[in-house]
């Protein structure tokens, strides 16, 4: 398992200090020296080691569309790229030699690795000012939980490390049940959020009180422990100053980075320490404006497009149709591409914020917990305020009649989830939670506007995947017998 015994035997103190770190958290010079009877001795020390977690997070951040948004409806991979693994998640064909699969197993456990640096090192300063050993501890255990949470979505049972672990006991560490994974990632979130300040007691970028205990809530709800849930969303509702912004489309440009909505996101400075999302989804030719050539990975899906009504503001802060190239004087032409992060930036560097958790999501997961706790009155208003901000009034609101049962229901709070968070690496793990990924049989994607029709995708999903086989490279790395392949990939 490398992300657990090539770090610790190797590039320990490497490990801690990560590259793209960003904004006032970050631009660090690390010591060209650090062993382990020297490093850490000091806080600063441990607030260099709790920034390289960060740091892990924000370089895995701008491509994990192509492990979490790829395999869903929203979008499809584009014939100009060829991004090895991505057609497999694209098509629904997973395989253990996948190296996408690999490489987010590998980044995400070197996350945790830092993580538990950090909570195995933290009783060693002795000049912590008051507050400050809790808030280290609250965010190595916030984002250690988040790793977590993302591994077993993705897939389901994974080895529990929880301190940092030699050569021989890495290789023998077993699978252990998702539900198990999720009881950590609770007791981590729990702990967090009694330890770390509130958000104005903390820079933007870092972990915040009122992080921790939204994403508990949404934790929960993928539990379906609906008692927790609205025990966590009641705590939430003491925080002050998360709202839903205005207006949709200002959480996607420079200016509106440090919203009410924004409960956690990743900092990012264009240039020097960006990220590539605002470029991937660029045709190749750039885009007028907002950068001189694109990547074009992948295209927004025709099915996706069609579910906008014109009068929703999310369909044009999400997808553009009409496209013009970077090059002066170039017409426009019918081109649809996700525009969501399509702000003016350097080539593969945007220093746009990324989102990790926004009060959408907790006035969505809001509605959930409450339909499940027979409360369709607040329900039906928390799926209506996220309709009244998209439509700007409440003529395209819901009633009572429309989430009548719990399929119309959840068709009414996934069609809401699927347009409110589309790109947001969300959509895959709603169709998983929910069980509906088996019916994503046939999927509209690239449309011709001459001709007026869609080429359609046949699909076959079948039930185990939905999670993602372990990757083969770990099976092969890990002692004989030790780490299983997940039932179907065999």
């Amino acid at each position: 398992m490398k992300p657990i015994r090539t770090y610790i035997a190797a590039c320990m103190m490497a490990a801690v200090f990560g590259q793209g770190c960003k904004s006032d958290l970050l631009d660090l010079s690390p010591e060209s020296f650090l062993t382990n009877s020297n490093f850490p001795q000091t806080a600063a020390d441990i607030d260099q080691m709790t920034i390289g977690i960060y740091s892990r997070l924000q370089s895995r951040k701008p491509g994990d569309y192509l492990v979490m948004e790829v395999p869903s409806d929203n979008l499809f991979m584009s014939s100009n790229q060829s991004i090895a693994g991505s057609f497999e998640l694209d098509g629904l064909t997973p395989e253990p030699g996948n190296p996408l699969l690999n490489n987010f197993w590998i980044s995400t456990y070197n996350g945790i690795f830092r993580a538990n640096s950090v909570l195995g090192e933290i009783d060693r300063p002795a000049d912590y000012r008051a507050g400050q050993k809790d808030q280290f501890t609250g965010e190595a255990k916030f984002l250690r939980a988040l790793f977590y949470f993302d591994l077993v979505r993705v897939f389901g049972d994974v080895p529990k490390v929880t301190s940092v672990l030699g050569i021989e006991a890495s290789r023998n560490t077993r699978k252990s049940p998702a539900a198990e994974i999720y009881q950590l990632i609770v007791d981590d979130l729990t702990d967090a959020a009694a330890k770390l300040p509130l958000q104005s007691g903390i820079a933007r970028g870092r972990a915040s009180k009122a992080a921790a205990i939204a994403l508990l809530a949404k934790v929960q709800v993928y539990r379906k422990d609906w008692a927790a849930a609205q025990a966590a969303l009641d705590q939430f509702a003491t925080m002050q100053g998360y709202d839903l912004a205005d207006n949709f489309a200002d959480l996607w440009k420079l200016t509106g980075e440090d919203n009410p909505e924004a409960i956690f996101s990743l900092k990012y400075i264009d240039g020097s320490n960006g990220h590539g999302l605002s470029t991937a989804f660029i045709p190749n030719a750039g885009a007028a404006g907002i950068v001189n050539r694109g990547d074009e990975v992948a295209l927004p899906s025709w099915s996706l497009i069609k579910l906008y009504d014109d009068a929703d503001k999310r369909k044009a802060a999400t997808v553009t149709l009409d496209y013009t190239a970077a090059s002066a004087g170039a017409p426009t032409i019918f081109y649809p591409y996700i525009s969501k992060y399509a702000i003016p930036h350097t080539f593969n560097a945007s220093g746009l914020d990324l989102p990790v958790i926004r009060y959408a999501d907790v006035v969505l997961l809001k509605a959930e917990v409450a339909f499940h706790r027979n409360q369709p009155a607040v329900a039906l208003a928390a799926l209506n305020e996220i309709r009244e901000r998209a439509f700007g009034d409440a003529t395209h609101n819901y009633t009572a009649a429309d989430i009548a049962s719990e399929i119309t229901f959840y068709d009414k709070l996934l069609l809401e989830r699927q347009l409110e968070f589309a790109y947001e690496n969300e959509r895959w793990f709603d169709l998983t939670r929910t069980g509906r990924f088996t019916q994503l049989i046939r999927e509209e994607r690239n449309y011709n506007n001459v001709t007026q029709t869609a080429v359609t995708v046949t699909l076959r999903p079948q039930a185990f995947m939905k999670v993602f086989p372990i990757p083969q490279v770990q099976i092969g790395q890990a002692a004989p017998g030790v780490l299983e392949q997940t039932q179907g990939y065999y």
